[in-house]
């Protein structure tokens, strides 16, 4: 296993990140705990979950799932870097009530002791902000922040689905408070969806923060999916179907396949070795449902792709270009 900083931190984790959604609603608590058995011993040290994990009536379920795996003991949490979030209102389905969600201080508080009761541990390493909450300003959030960690109840904050200019915001705030600030964001990123190539992963770099991809393989279709559904696997469905019911986007799909194919590789594993290759990426998100697919994800870091590869995979999918040229003259 390769291992790299957290953003500017001395946080070591490794270069793919074990993402754990599908624990409870898709994955059973014993084949969720032998996935999380095989990533440790593989070295893959960074988990990565949030409070709404377990959806409808059952949020918290994979929080708890986890927190059942650390109570086994033999190291289990010492091994790991764990980062969970939160912004999610946490109130049952159709009881929503006003401050059980976002980031005020009076939910992050409320929250991160939720959280650390159903993970059965004392600390997060990394806390996220599942989104921007643009009621809150930064000053009180950093406030927050602050006693969590004095309090040794988290030792990191990172943010999800931040534009730059928020990162940007989110960290002139917290050095004039004195403090480290975000360390990590987790933004959508893959072959197909580079958005985040024009001003998220640039405001990251710029301030030190590690990239971590969400949907590296944008929900399947970067796995091969046509050749899939061509030999009668699953079949696509919700928004992964409407992407490629655009004939202009299937025809890039079917490119992706059939360069690959000619090269004799996977798709699954091209798609994640890809991400490693970019410039600020701490490591995508893998969410395996079973074994067996945490093995295909863990093939990818010892792919090397070539240079004849990576051209092409870049006409397929071209990204949006640097800000402001993208836009701009």
């Amino acid at each position: 296993m390769e291992y790299t900083q957290l953003g500017r931190t001395g946080l070591k984790v490794s270069r793919l990140v074990l993402g754990t959604m599908n624990f409870g609603p898709q994955t059973d608590e014993a084949t969720s705990h032998a996935i999380m058995d095989s990533a440790l011993d593989a070295g893959l040290n960074f988990f990565d979950t949030a409070n709404v994990y377990g959806w409808g009536e059952n949020k918290g379920r994979t929080e708890e799932i986890i927190g059942s795996w650390f109570a086994k003991g033999d190291g289990r949490r010492d091994r790991t870097v764990l980062a969970t979030k939160v912004y999610g209102n946490m109130g049952a389905d159709g009881e929503a009530w006003p401050n059980h969600d976002k980031i005020s201080a009076l939910n992050i508080r409320r929250a991160v002791d939720a959280s650390l009761k159903r993970l059965g541990t004392d600390y997060i390493d990394v806390y996220q902000f599942h989104h921007v909450d643009r009621a809150t300003p930064f000053d009180e959030v950093w406030q927050a922040v602050d006693v969590l960690i004095r309090q040794g109840k988290i030792l990191y904050a990172g943010s999800s689905n931040f534009p730059g200019y928020k990162i940007a915001q989110a960290n002139e705030t917290a050095a004039r408070r004195g403090m480290v600030g975000l360390v990590s964001e987790q933004c959508l990123y893959n072959l197909f969806e580079r958005r985040a190539e024009m001003e998220v992963i640039p405001a990251a770099q710029e301030y030190g923060l590690g990239v971590i991809p969400w949907s590296p393989l944008h929900g399947g279709l970067l796995g091969g999916v046509l050749k899939k559904e061509t030999e009668g696997g699953r079949r696509t469905g919700g928004r992964a179907a409407e992407t490629i019911a655009d004939p202009a986007n299937r025809a890039r799909f079917q490119a992706y396949e059939d360069l690959l194919d000619k090269h004799g590789l996977a798709p699954g594993e091209v798609g994640l070795a890809w991400l490693l290759t970019r410039p600020g990426v701490t490591g995508p998100i893998v969410g395996p449902r079973t074994p067996e697919q945490l093995e295909g994800a863990l093939r990818a870091l010892e792919l090397n792709l070539s240079d004849e590869v990576l051209s092409a995979l870049d006409e397929i999918f071209p990204g949006p270009g640097p800000s402001p040229e993208a836009f701009a003259w």
